[in-house]
């Protein structure tokens, strides 16, 4: 699998490395105060998912230690094949002691490998650090281009949303116009914009055929 060059995400890996330490394997242990709006997001994300599906394939990008897995299934989905991939090594640890084996592969990498029917970004754009803004946009692009030509019926992605009214310097706020324009004339016709929960973010969802 080829690298992403243009940014450095060690810093982000060691700080979700380190939550995991002091938090485990729970929602505030990837930044969440509760799971029940960790959960909130990945309903958002899972609205891309055709519902008359019985079995799907998904890939899950920055994986964490299973969380969404874990989502899916407490809402009915049937998964057949599930890859999730992220850059700390210590969450693929505890993510392999929570995920049953026969239906689910995990991977040390920053981009995706194979394909699926579905492929998901939860919060992994969030935390940029030191990082340019222009860079990380460009790391943005890439990884979206990379989710869009390895799922075969859609993708979905959240970022936090630049309508709010305060800013963390070490976090990167996304344009929800631009993105849903960079979705729409590049990846698909098909293109939902969800800007109407109680977090400070939105979710796109990108499918690739109409329902």
């Amino acid at each position: 699998m080829n690298k992403q060059k243009n940014v450095n995400l060690a810093p982000i890996a060691k700080l979700y490395t380190k939550s995991l330490e002091e938090h485990g394997t729970r929602s505030i242990g990837v930044g969440w105060p509760d799971q029940e709006l960790h959960w909130l997001r990945f309903d958002k994300l899972a609205s891309v998912i055709d519902k008359g599906s019985l079995t799907i394939s998904i890939n899950d990008l920055g994986c964490g230690y299973g969380a969404l897995y874990e989502y899916l299934g407490e809402s009915g989905v049937s998964i057949e094949q599930y890859r999730g991939y992220d850059i700390s090594n210590e969450m693929l640890v505890e993510a392999r002691k929570r995920l049953p084996h026969t239906n689910a592969e995990l991977f040390s990498s920053q981009e995706l490998g194979e394909s699926a029917d579905y492929s998901f970004a939860s919060g992994i754009f969030n935390v940029r650090f030191q990082e340019n803004e222009d860079a990380w946009l460009d790391y943005i692009k890439q990884t979206l281009n990379n989710l869009n030509e390895f799922s075969t019926k859609g993708f979905a992605f959240n970022l936090l949303s630049t309508y709010v009214d305060f800013r963390e310097s070490h976090l990167y706020y996304g344009d929800p116009l631009f993105f849903f324009d960079y979705c729409k004339t590049k990846f698909s016709p098909y293109i939902s914009l969800l800007h109407d929960y109680p977090l400070y973010e939105w979710t796109i969802i990108v499918r690739k055929k109409q329902r």
